[in-house]
Parts: structure tokens; sequence; C-alpha cells
């Protein structure tokens, strides 16, 4: 089973309105309400494409009660810990310019982290675990840490999508996959990353700190994976891009998922790119059949 963790899930509440003027009233053109979270994107693009997955994490409030009735209306199995706090609402204004306004997540007890802990205890050697995204300030700093030692302990692999020293300290316990994109690679290493040959300088050590698998993503130059074997670039299908958001999930879902049935991270960068691709050319989160439509049009390249 793949299951994903999301610990500080939204309500993305995405508003477009043609211009904006501050201190006036201002009427949106449309708005659209999505499930947020980086974890439950995972699972829904796992669900998309026939994977068996599992959300995980914590949801509160009415705003918890979308997320839950969105995921079971799509027929994606979740199992959140219910919190006593609403969980957050994101608001993405499009307008000439693409503006972010992120809640910082509800007020987690050390009793309801906990609940979360049990739940892990019962993984075993068959599973895999993605942990994506941000925490709310209310959990202890090296949560994440706890929640990979344990997973780990269990004999289970996982797969881990944040940054900075969470991402660092998780290197050691060799995640199946880490994926920063250049900048997110650059910041973790506090370097500056102008050329193709430092991201491969940078993600090589990835592998030497532990990881099994590196993607890194570089927007419309492709993306890199890198492996114990050898280092692979990929080249993005064309299309027109509609949506940044939940290509980078989408990327990590198509890895895990085919990897996990294959065990060849060469298909399983292919069918990651494919899966990314496709949703930064849809409006929400990419169809199986737009994911499929592109694996011929995809290009994997030995360096």
């Amino acid at each position: 089973m793949i299951y994903t963790i999301t610990l500080n899930p939204s309500i993305d509440y995405i508003v477009s309105i043609p211009q904006v003027a501050l201190g006036e009233l201002n009427k949106m053109d449309h708005d659209l309400k999505l499930p947020g979270g980086k974890g439950i994107n995972v699972s829904r693009i796992l669900h998309e494409v026939g994977k068996d997955t599992v959300a995980l994490g914590f949801l509160g409030g009415f705003t918890g009660g979308f997320i839950s009735d969105w995921l079971t209306k799509e027929g994606v199995r979740s199992d959140f810990i219910q919190i006593q706090e609403d969980t957050r609402i994101n608001i993405k204004l499009k307008s000439e310019e693409e503006t972010e306004i992120n809640g910082r997540g509800p007020s987690i007890s050390p009793e309801e982290s906990k609940k979360l802990m049990e739940k892990l205890s019962y993984l075993t050697p068959e599973d895999t675990v993605v942990l994506s995204g941000s925490k709310p300030p209310s959990l202890p700093d090296d949560y994440y840490l706890q929640l990979v030692e344990l997973i780990t302990k269990q004999g289970a692999s996982f797969i881990i999508d944040t940054t900075g020293q969470e991402l660092f300290t998780a290197l050691p316990l060799n995640p199946l996959l880490v994926k920063p994109n250049k900048e997110e690679l650059a910041e973790l290493f506090q370097v500056s990353i102008t050329s193709e040959a430092d991201v491969l300088t940078y993600g090589n050590k990835l592998l030497e700190l532990g990881a099994e698998h590196v993607i890194v993503s570089m927007a419309g130059e492709g993306a890199l994976l890198f492996t114990k074997n050898g280092t692979y670039k990929g080249i993005n299908p064309k299309g027109t891009v509609k949506n940044s958001v939940g290509a980078g999930d989408s990327m990590i879902a198509g890895f895990t998922g085919e990897y996990m049935q294959s065990k060849d991270p060469i298909q399983a960068f292919k069918m990651g790119i494919a899966s990314g691709s496709a949703t930064a050319f849809s409006d929400d989160l990419a169809k199986k059949q737009d994911i499929l439509s592109l694996l011929d049009q995809i290009e994997i390249k030995p360096l």
C-alpha cells in the first residue's frame, strides 16, 4: 500500500479577477474550491491511475469536512486524524500576477499528533509512505524525523518532499526518493545554481547523503533523475501550461506508483514526467487518459 501524509492540508480557494484595486470593492470573474495539500494531491493522482493508496494526516472543522467529502466522492481512501481546530484555507488570487495567501494551519495537540504515530505502527515492509509539504507550527520541530524513524523501524520505505533541515535530517535514513526543484536544491546547499553542471553536482550530493533516487525538476528545461547506476535527463512533452499547483506532487505520484509495480526507476521517471506535465496542462490535477497520452512524447537520455 502507498500511504500519503499531509500534516497541513487546506482548501485551496482559487479566485480569478481581471485587476485588483487595493482598498476598493473587487468583483471576481469566477472562483474554485479544491482540496489542497501535497500528500492529498499524490493520493488523488495515484487513485486516478489505479494504484492503491490511503491519505493520512490531520483534518478538522467544516473545512476538513469539505476535503474529506471531496475525497470520498472521488473514491480516494483516507484515514485522517480528526482535530479540534479548523483545517486552513489558502487563497490563490489569479490576476495580472498570481498571488498566494496561505494560512498558518491549525493548532494540533500532543494527543492528536500521537494518534498519527499510532497509525504508522501498523506499517509493514510492503508499504511505502509519501511525506509531503509543510507542517503546522504547533507540531514539534523534529516531527517529520519522528515519523520517518517510525516508518523505517517498521521496515517500510518512505519518500519525502519537503525542504531545508527536515529534508537533511531524513537523508541518512535512505529515502526512496527526494524531489527538490532547482531553486530548492540551491537553497538546501546554500549555493547559487546557474547551470546543469551545478545541478549534477548537488543532485549527486543528495545520493551521497543517503537518498536512493533523486529527481530535480527544472521547469521548462525538463528534469534530471539521479540513481546509483547512472543519471538521466527527461525532456518534457509540449503543451500549454495552465496550472503549476500540484505538478510536482503529480510527478511524485507517477514515479511512486510505477516504481512500486516495476522497480524500474527509468520507467518510473518517465511516468512521473507524464503525470507532472499532464497536471501542468490541466485546470486541476490530471486525468489518467491525459497522463497516458503523453508517455510516448517523453524522451529519457542517459548523461
